[in-house]
């Protein structure tokens, strides 16, 4: 029966659905945003690890010792100097309970969890009971209720028997007695850290109010290097705090006092006192609300995490979606980054080139538009017939751009003009075909645009072409004159 619970528990605490029964197909599939974060923790542990733990030292300031006693390397020594209960004593007693086959005092187990599972999922339909996790309840109803837990009997707690202030005090008396408080030892110092972080002025001094993004970030970090059986009972005692607070109106049980509740069994360190904890106290409880306030969020990995453990598994096939991948050099591809900046540069220059024609285009518009709000007059005419008769030329600005040729007198009759159009293009089209170049290219579509956009300026005036010839201003008015 524990298996079964536990197979039940695991589906409930799980983001994504692998199915393949055909009844289910028309059903939508849950996809888990942090399956590449999963699979990094549970195939590489050591790699996994070190990742978070990187970007964990970047939020908060642990020194050597702190930090060694994050990974576990020497032993929790309390602000006060106290220290919790000895490690030999507590695996030995550990043992003997889970020699006889107890859940109350014994180490987190995900069998432990399947059982305590009944006791939450039982607390989700009960609300609204007023003083709910602060009112006792009865001890000898809480006796059996725990001797069935023990003995891994399923309980039917919908019949009646037991009240919900009950199975609510059940609940924190199995967090009080674990070997050590559920977001273990080792995270102490970190959590500490955690609440002081706070915001800066413009100035960069640091001031009174909480930086709220950079905790939530550090603690999404600091809860992917729990332990999975810690971590998935935080979880489920979270969401279950979150949602007693949001019924406060009923149950008079605000997220601060709930926290009251609980901190003791989550945070403080076993067989520490208050006086052992000083003025880390306030900080404790104001941790723990915190956490119950804003449990939705928290157990989501950072996008910078999800994208490294992808880009580990799939190497540079996709793109990175955030700067903050700089910060870790185990992540980088270079040969990723020199196709994309190549890719880049050739999108840029053709960027440029689309730009620069379309200022030319808006120049001959506002010019044309000049000279068609002018008043009637010989000036007037003048410039028109020379908008008709003249080859448009570029502007001074791609003047530097623009290939030169070798000028030669050309007739000035509409009939040359097509004559020199139509063998031209024949030539030039020639001349490309032999020898196409991506410059030829690239010319040949901005005088199509071009021919298209003048063309749309003057409706019914004789044919316009783009010329790759400079225009000078003394050659335009005596051209100007003639005509």
């Amino acid at each position: 029966m524990p298996h079964q619970k536990l197979s039940a528990l695991i589906d409930a605490i799980c983001n994504f659905v692998i199915c393949n029964d055909s009844s289910l197909r028309g059903q939508p599939i849950i996809f888990n945003p942090d399956f590449f974060v999963e699979k990094l923790r549970h195939e590489k542990p050591d790699v996994f690890t070190e990742l978070v733990v990187s970007n964990i030292t970047r939020l908060i300031d642990l020194p050597g010792t702190e930090l060694a006693q994050l990974m576990g390397e020497v032993d929790l020594k309390l602000p006060g100097g106290a220290s919790p209960a000895p490690g030999f004593f507590r695996s030995l007693m550990s043992l003997k309970r889970k020699e006889k086959g107890v859940v109350f005092g014994s180490p987190l187990t995900e069998e432990g969890i399947a059982q305590i599972y009944q006791l939450i999922e039982y607390l989700h339909k009960n609300l609204r009971v007023e003083g709910l996790f602060r009112v006792p309840g009865n001890s000898v109803r809480q006796q059996i209720l725990r001797d069935a837990l023990n003995n891994g009997t399923d309980i039917d707690l919908e019949s009646g028997e037991f009240h919900s202030n009950d199975v609510a005090t059940l609940l924190k008396m199995f967090l009080g007695e674990l070997p050590e408080p559920l977001l273990t030892h080792k995270h102490f110092h970190a959590h500490l850290k955690i609440a002081d972080l706070m915001q800066f002025d413009d100035k960069g001094n640091k001031t009174n109010v909480p930086d709220k993004e950079r905790q939530i970030e550090a603690l999404q970090l600091l809860f992917l290097i729990l332990p999975p059986p810690n971590r998935n009972l935080l979880k489920l005692l979270l969401d279950l705090l979150y949602q007693t607070a949001k019924k406060q109106d009923k149950n008079k049980m605000s997220a601060y006092n709930l926290a009251l509740m609980f901190a003791p069994h989550v945070l403080w360190p076993k067989n520490a006192t208050a006086n052992d904890l000083q003025e880390n106290i306030t900080k404790l409880n104001n941790g723990m609300a915190f956490m119950i306030k804003h449990s939705q969020k928290l157990f989501k990995a950072p996008v910078y995490i999800r994208e490294c453990a992808r880009l580990h598994y799939l190497g540079s096939r996709s793109q990175a979606s955030k700067d903050d991948l700089d910060l870790i050099a185990s992540c980088h591809t270079k040969s990723f980054q020199l196709a994309k900046s190549q890719k880049r540069n050739w999108v840029d220059s053709c960027s440029h080139q689309e730009e620069t024609q379309q200022r030319t285009e808006e120049a001959l518009r506002e010019l044309f538009q000049h000279v068609h709000n002018m008043p009637e007059s010989a000036k007037k005419k003048q410039l028109i017939r020379q908008f008709n008769k003249q080859s448009v030329t570029q502007t001074p600005g791609r003047e530097s751009s623009t290939p030169q040729v070798q000028k030669r007198a050309r007739s000035r009759s509409f009939s040359g003009l097509i004559k020199r159009k139509v063998l031209g293009n024949q030539m030039m089209s020639e001349k490309k075909n032999k020898y196409p170049t991506p410059e030829s290219i690239a010319m040949g579509e901005l005088k199509r645009a071009s021919k298209e956009n003048m063309n749309l300026l003057f409706p019914g005036s004789p044919a316009v072409t783009l010329m790759p010839t400079r225009l000078k201003w003394s050659e335009g008015k005596k051209e100007g004159k003639k005509a």
